[in-house]
């Protein structure tokens, strides 16, 4: 039995408030989804669109005068436009890391070519023949710090199987370039652009020589893309025999968007191809502001790429022989054009 004056099990299911009768239904409907960040007016994601929007405008407007020679559609522009900005946000160097010269050998060849370094590490107890005495020396005359490490540090701060001698050389990021900001310093200087673009070169010694090569015949900068391709490594620098101390190489986060871009600034884009339909000696555009670009060892100049050229120039070579490789193309068609400006 229940008390007296409490209500049991039943009573107290009785008394409950069995629903609203569908009174709460729109309540429970909601306003409806939420707006994407870039429809908000006040969020940074729609200043950003508007932002976006009015940059495409700005391009559209200065890419017009080129429509005659194939210049880029507002689209691309415009992507090749704020590539700056975005750039600038991105972390700095992303593609480029720290790395260690090892070998005796090695150190002494990444001092005689110049090449920037952070700090030598030295094992303990190693054996100072007239090698490792000229690396010191070489190191405290660019006011290095010298290290000393155990052996097994050492190793581990190597590679698998690298063969160290007891000293490693500690060489920082390269310092990249933009593409737009290059462009901008040279014609600052009231110069007429000839830059080297590499499209797909994985070959650091490549590079090296093309870097060298460009400072040799007059050339303001090399331009690499960002993805599966060769960076400034120590091996770069050593084959540019210290032309990589003089000319500046900039990054390409999308190299067919910095085409467009170059060709938006009034550059015509030249590709190097054995198959391309304008031998290298009938060049008419040599005088003008110029990008040559430099297909990949094997591959050659992508398709996109290719579809981006004013001109695809090829080099006149012997029957007997298959292909140039990139770095010796490059020099050519570097010695051509410096040729013919030469002639006024």
């Amino acid at each position: 039995m229940t008390k007296p004056g409490r209500p049991g099990a039943a009573g107290r299911k009785s008394s409950r408030k069995m629903g609203s009768g569908g009174q709460g239904r729109q309540a429970l409907e909601g306003k409806g989804p939420t707006p994407k960040a870039e429809d908000r007016p006040y969020h940074v994601a729609a200043k950003r669109k508007a932002q976006a929007e009015r940059n495409a405008a700005a391009v559209g407007r200065a890419v017009g005068r080129g429509k005659g020679r194939g210049a880029p559609d507002a689209t691309i522009a415009e992507k090749a436009f704020t590539e700056r900005e975005q750039a600038r946000r991105r972390p700095a160097k992303t593609q480029a890391q720290a790395e260690l010269v090892t070998g005796r050998n090695s150190v002494l060849e990444a001092f005689a070519a110049k090449i920037p370094a952070h700090t030598l590490y030295l094992a303990q107890r190693i054996e100072f023949d007239d090698r490792v005495k000229q690396i010191i020396a070489s190191a405290n005359g660019r006011n290095l710090p010298i290290v000393e490490v155990t052996r097994q540090e050492l190793d581990r701060m190597t590679d698998i199987g690298t063969v160290h001698q007891g000293v490693a050389l500690k060489v920082p990021p390269y310092d990249y370039a933009h593409p737009l900001d290059l462009l901008d310093t040279i014609v600052a200087r009231g110069e007429t652009p000839l830059l080297v673009a590499l499209d797909g070169v994985t070959d650091p010694r490549n590079l090296g020589a093309i870097v060298r090569s460009t400072a040799a015949f007059g050339g303001q900068g090399v331009v690499v893309p960002q993805r599966r391709a060769a960076g400034m490594t120590a091996a770069a620098w050593k084959t540019s025999a210290g032309a990589a101390a003089r000319l500046p190489v900039a990054m390409a986060a999308n190299l067919t968007q910095t085409l467009a871009a170059f060709k938006a600034r009034g550059l015509f884009v030249l590709g190097l191809d054995g198959d391309g339909d304008v031998p290298l000696p009938e060049l008419e555009l040599a005088r003008q502001p110029l990008v040559v670009v430099v297909g990949s060892e094997g591959k050659g100049l992508s398709r996109i790429v290719t579809e981006a050229c004013d001109q695809v120039v090829s080099i006149p070579i012997s029957a007997t022989t298959e292909s140039l490789n990139a770095g010796i193309a490059a020099s050519v068609a570097l010695y051509e054009v410096a040729r013919l400006r030469s002639l006024g």
